[in-house]
């Protein structure tokens, strides 16, 4: 019965879960990944800023916006993130899982190209619509993280929601690409609830499914939920003016 308890607590290659570990050690955990969440946002902030430097660069993604040419770019953009996520995981070679980090931060960088270079130039208010939407983000994002510490609460039953939701949200997304019909305001709204959701689910995961040595893959669950929240509420404020 002692082992059959305590192998639960366990995890691939006999690494202690998280949870199990000591304050100091799950504090230093914590600390780990979300300064490479932050570091995820300052590269991403760089790679956005040399992508929008190339003018041949912006014209090629902006091209890749519309019908099928934006869901080959979506589809491309969701292999990356297979990918990525696969590579962080199911290696423990840290220079191989930062490639695989920093190739999904290129992918999100790109992908925010069009709309990012529409808002800053073509928009009446662009720069203070990009810093308010970052702020909203970051404030949310900073809120729904304090919920699941405070709490203590584990949101891994979100995972069968979450993942329904968001094959919803691509049927929708392929077919006003197919069908040309915008998806509106509201699609945007249900999609900044469903980034929500996933941030609550990745920060479960902190503690609940990670080991000590899994910072990276972990940092990437959240930096991936933080983005496609800013994406939306981005869409919002770009919505009204």
């Amino acid at each position: 019965m002692e082992n059959s308890n305590f192998n639960q607590f366990e995890s691939i290659d006999n690494k202690m879960l998280v949870s199990r570990l000591a304050v100091s050690d799950r504090t230093a955990f914590y600390k780990k990944t979300y300064a490479h969440v932050a570091g995820g946002v300052l590269v991403f902030i760089l790679f956005e800023w040399l992508l929008l430097q190339s003018d041949t660069i912006v014209e090629f993604a902006l091209s890749m916006t519309q019908g099928m040419r934006w869901l080959l770019m979506l589809g491309g953009f969701m292999l990356v993130t297979t990918y990525a996520e696969r590579m962080t995981m199911k290696t423990q070679d840290k220079t191989k899982q930062y490639l695989a980090y920093g190739l999904y931060i290129f992918a999100q960088a790109f992908i925010f190209v069009p709309m990012i270079y529409i808002a800053a130039i073509y928009m009446e208010t662009g720069p203070e619509m990009l810093k308010q939407a970052a702020i909203v983000t970051l404030a949310l994002f900073t809120g729904l993280t304090a919920v699941v510490f405070v709490t203590k609460k584990d949101f891994s039953f979100m995972k069968t929601g979450l993942t329904i939701g968001f094959f919803i949200a691509l049927g929708l997304i392929v077919a006003g690409s197919l069908f040309g019909f915008n998806l509106g305001l509201w699609f945007s709204v249900g999609m900044c609830l469903l980034a929500g959701g996933s941030i609550l689910y990745q920060t479960s995961n902190l503690i609940n499914k990670y080991t000590e040595d899994d910072y990276i893959p972990a940092s990437l669950g959240l930096f991936a939920s933080l983005m496609l929240l800013f994406w939306y509420v981005l869409q919002i404020f770009m919505s009204r003016d």
